[in-house]
């Protein structure tokens, strides 16, 4: 469980299942039992899984999990271990079994448990401001302070010397110690998932976290989405500036820099020692090496190898984006 916030309502029939995504599947064991849903790689024995791409097709061949739901084209890529349930669409069906397992996840209301601080047992352990509300099942460490007007809502764990400021709203997150996050955030509320079907969308559930490592900064404004079926990760030492968006699934490696108003679509992974500039944009699903520079305003739309240096749009090599445009910037002078 990627979550330790959602309750998990299994273990379900693997038959149960089935019918739930219509299928015809006569050979199973109908009292099999399975224990949760999990991504490929965290997977185990007694779990599902699920397989939309060809992407994940090195860490399909070691999955561990019993079942998986992929497409006619993948099903042969998975181990003998894992029996592939077709589905006509793996994230449509993905969403159908996570709402089973945890359909607590789906929606993000305003928490109904907040208190004022100052009927909570953090009155005299913290500093704070004024019109502060703390939700249920929060733990805050020693030294901590919390600006104006902020909401920690539910399942929320905070270090020790952390700093959180004004008009921030928190929730299914894990803050390790001494961490800033400035002004007017949102973490850990729902992601941007939905699949479009007929006439309406549907909603993917988010089971993961925010998980932000000892001295991190968050600027203001940051929008930090928690993971849907694993967690979105900010590296130990990594600065966050202003008005930056990190989509669900998103993990960025230590001591990594990144300017304001840059977009991190979802599921893409960030190594180490990278530095990104203003208003770069990067799609989701990528994997960015360490030790890399992305200049700002650059879109950059496939995986970058560690220790290189990219802008423009699509990003590319520096050296190879300068002679390309050559001639444009002769004509500038």
């Amino acid at each position: 469980m990627s979550n330790p916030f959602f309750k998990n309502h299994g273990p379900i029939k693997i038959t149960d299942i089935i019918k739930c995504l219509n299928l015809n599947e006569n050979k199973l064991n109908e009292y099999q039992e399975i224990q949760d849903i999990k991504d490929l790689l965290s997977s185990d024995k007694n779990d599902i899984s699920f397989f939309h791409s060809k992407k994940y097709k090195d860490v399909a061949q070691k999955t561990k999990a019993s079942f998986c739901l992929t497409t006619e084209a993948l099903k042969n890529e998975l181990p003998k271990n894992c029996t592939a349930l077709v589905v006509p669409n793996v994230l449509v069906s993905t969403s159908i079994i996570t709402s089973i397992f945890y359909p607590d996840s789906i929606n993000d209301h305003f928490d109904q448990t907040t208190v004022n601080i100052e009927d909570s047992e953090f009155k005299d352990k913290i500093s704070f401001g004024k019109n502060i509300l703390i939700g249920r099942n929060v733990s805050i460490g020693i030294n901590c302070k919390i600006g104006h007007n902020t909401i920690i809502e539910k399942n929320v764990v905070i270090g020790d010397n952390c700093s959180i400021g004004s008009n921030n709203i928190i929730r299914n997150t894990l803050i390790k110690n001494n961490v800033k996050i400035l002004d007017n955030c949102v973490i850990g509320k729902h992601g941007f998932g939905f699949f479009p079907i007929k006439n309406k969308n549907l909603r993917y559930p988010h089971i993961g976290t925010v998980l932000i490592d000892d001295n991190c900064e968050i600027g203001c404004g940051a929008t930090i989405d928690r993971g849907s079926m694993s967690n979105t990760i900010i590296g130990k030492n990594t600065y966050l500036d202003n008005q930056i968006h990190i989509a669900h699934n998103v993990k960025i490696g230590e001591n990594s820099i990144i300017a304001g108003q840059v977009g991190i679509a979802g599921s893409s992974i960030i190594g180490k020692n990278v530095k990104i500039g203003g208003q770069a944009g990067i799609s989701g699903h990528l994997k960015i090496g360490d030790n890399v520079e992305i200049a700002g305003g650059s879109g950059v739309i496939r995986n970058i190898p560690d220790n290189s240096k990219v802008m423009g749009y699509p990003a590319k090599n520096i050296r190879e984006f300068l002679r390309d445009n050559q001639s444009w910037y002769i004509k500038l002078q």
